[in-house]
């Protein structure tokens, strides 16, 4: 895994600061991908509605979270239920390789792209070579 970001090992589903979850809680399976100018985490939250995606970056850590809906089917009586509902949750440490104020992130058809582009000090360059 890249030196940049690092998968928080304790295996706890801890909710940030001030939340409460009642629900069952989810780890989002991802991917991450790294380039010559940035980190890309791409991370799996189906059926998250884009405004219930809660992503902040404190203390060194950035926080993914996202909640499902309870589905209610009206006038109708399950025989089978085995998708269940809940919230997503993953946190990730970042290194100061990569530029926090710069982070940003997408959301379509149940895929976060998350976008943690890395400061410049650590970017490869290319140095010219004169000749004497």
């Amino acid at each position: 895994m890249s030196k940049q970001i690092e998968k928080r090992e304790n295996g706890a589903h801890v909710p940030a600061k001030n939340q409460q979850w009642a629900r069952k809680t989810y780890t989002p399976n991802v991917d991450i991908l790294e380039t010559k100018d940035e980190v890309q985490v791409i991370a799996d939250m189906p059926g998250v509605s884009n405004d219930s995606i809660d992503l902040h970056f404190e203390n060194g850590e950035l926080y993914l979270h996202g909640s499902v809906p309870e589905r209610q089917p009206r006038d109708q009586q399950y025989l089978l239920r085995e998708y269940a509902t809940g919230d997503f949750y993953r946190v990730f440490r970042i290194t100061e390789e990569i530029d926090a104020e710069k982070i940003s992130a997408e959301y379509k058809d149940g895929v976060l792209c998350l976008h943690l582009p890395k400061v410049e000090a650590v970017k490869p360059r290319k140095i010219a070579v004169r000749t004497a």
